[in-house]
């Protein structure tokens, strides 16, 4: 069934049933069918589509200067339509249902999926193994993986990781010793995979001071150059550049930890937050987080 059927069908029982006024289907026409095309956009249909979906659609929404509660609006209609959905056996599950109704005042923070993410990787693995770069090109690929490996592994800000100090670098490799705003240090571990390949690209660097040494007023690597370097990597895995920056990772790293049960005060120290105030824009996944939890778990919850 296409996404314009399923939406026929909604605004029929919207009207037959519910009663709902000529301007009432109007405005459901107009907000599922954008929606729509969004999801068509991702490759994606809406009888399928995840919390995932609707998450970036909310923050695409933001990034187009929809008002907070335009954006409401906006879930009210796809929660009726997902609810019409099951209701009518299409689906068996309503994806809004755990995701809370964006605030007059709060900004979405951009961030990237899981899977976006894994492409991004992806493209920076391939392009280390190439057998067909020069020695030098070979060093600036194995630069930008490493790159990437420490700021989604880390979450430090940009700033932090161009002028990364090899000092702070533990001598088995596992923890970072990162000097953040206010010339405040902080301890963050490193995963595997990062310590790795952090060890293996400074066993190729001749001594020095800086992580990313570079032929600059610094001395170490200009975090415009890294962001553009990042984007066409993005460019190169398919993925929309827009939607990828430096920014955008540590957001990412904050996002994913949060939704897969890290507490917000860990997380406030991994990101060099003075503050919890300014970690709690990602109070939004917390409460998405609870909300499926007690949906899920609590005896009396509805199927």
């Amino acid at each position: 069934m296409s996404d314009q059927y399923l939406i026929e069908n909604f605004l029929e029982m919207m009207s037959a049933e519910r009663g709902a006024a000529a301007n009432t289907l109007e405005a459901y026409r107009r907000d599922l069918s954008d929606y729509a095309a969004f999801a068509a956009a991702k490759n994606g249909e809406m009888a399928n589509a995840d919390r995932h979906l609707i998450q970036h659609y909310l923050i695409a929404l933001d990034e187009r200067g929809f008002a907070a509660s335009s954006a409401a609006r906006r879930l009210s209609s796809l929660r009726q339509f997902y609810q019409f959905l099951v209701a009518d056996g299409v689906r068996k599950d309503d994806p809004t249902r755990v995701i809370p109704a964006p605030k007059a005042g709060v900004r979405l923070p951009k961030t990237m999926s899981i899977g976006e993410v894994d492409r991004l990787f992806a493209q920076a693995e391939f392009e280390v193994a190439s057998d067909k770069l020069k020695p030098k090109a070979k060093l600036r690929a194995h630069k930008l993986y490493v790159l990437l490996e420490l700021l989604y592994g880390t979450g430090m800000r940009v700033s932090e990781l161009v002028g990364l100090l090899r000092s702070s670098v533990t001598r088995e490799g596992s923890m970072l010793n990162i000097i953040g705003k206010g010339n405040k240090e902080r301890v963050v571990p490193l995963n595997d995979r990062a310590k790795d390949a952090l060890l293996a690209y400074l066993g190729h660097l001749p001594p020095g001071r800086f992580v990313f040494p570079a032929n600059t007023d610094t001395g170490f690597l200009a975090r415009q150059v890294f962001a553009r370097e990042l984007k066409a990597l993005a460019g190169r895995a398919g993925l929309d550049t827009s939607k990828v920056s430096p920014h955008i990772l540590r957001h990412a790293f904050a996002s994913h930890l949060l939704e897969r049960g890290a507490d917000l005060r860990v997380v406030q120290l991994l990101l060099g937050h003075s503050d919890i105030s300014t970690t709690q824009i990602y109070t939004h996944i917390l409460d998405e987080r609870l909300t499926a939890l007690v949906h899920d778990h609590h005896p009396l919850a509805k199927d």
